[in-house]
């Protein structure tokens, strides 16, 4: 299924009609032994050309987030970053960034989720993750605000660009409350 979804081309057209036409590169980066799923939204340009995900600015902000160095992080036998688009979407005629494809969800997320029966932790990250894997919430904030009533071991979190350095600024108790038990929970996960 892995090599099936690294050769995906469905969003071929798509992608070349973007402002960026670019070619689809899913990236595609799970093993069935991953015990922490991070959930993402897609990609971004950069990401797209290291074929790395968070391999950017973002990244860094999330491994502080969790408590987790660049080994650990990037390290499949414990962690499964699955976004709800595997490539990077493009940008449209102003830069800004176009949601991930619909379709890349609905044909690969169900079996890629199969493969990962380790699972122990999972990291919404953005409105898309948690529309997804949460029933109800109204919006970002009030997901990741939600934190104590989600399943055991899910956690939502605002995406860690720097375009959200606002939001945590408004938003203090994400640090103060949640910060310190997602990196308990992740912390936990990663040392059975």
């Amino acid at each position: 299924m892995r090599d099936d979804l690294r050769a995906c081309t469905i969003c071929t057209e798509r992608f070349a009609a973007t402002h960026t036409a670019h070619q689809p590169r899913p990236i595609v980066w799970f093993t069935p032994q991953a015990r922490l799923l991070i959930a993402g939204q897609a990609p971004g340009m950069r990401v797209h050309k290291s074929g790395k995900p968070f391999d950017d600015p973002s990244g860094d902000r999330l491994r502080d987030w969790l408590g987790l160095d660049a080994a650990a992080f990037y390290d499949t036998s414990k962690v499964a970053i699955l976004p709800m688009g595997f490539c990077f979407p493009g940008y449209n005629a102003k830069g800004s960034d176009l949601p991930p494809p619909a379709i890349c969800a609905k044909t690969w997320r169900a079996s890629a989720m199969q493969m990962l029966p380790a699972i122990k932790v999972q990291i919404l990250i953005g409105g898309y993750a948690m529309k997804y894997h949460l029933s109800d919430f109204t919006t970002v904030t009030q997901a990741v605000q939600a934190w104590r009533t989600h399943p055991k071991g899910v956690f939502a979190l605002p995406h860690p660009s720097w375009r959200n350095t606002g939001w945590l600024k408004k938003n203090p108790w994400f640090a103060r409350d949640v910060l310190p038990r997602l990196r308990a929970a992740v912390a936990e996960v990663l040392d059975d």
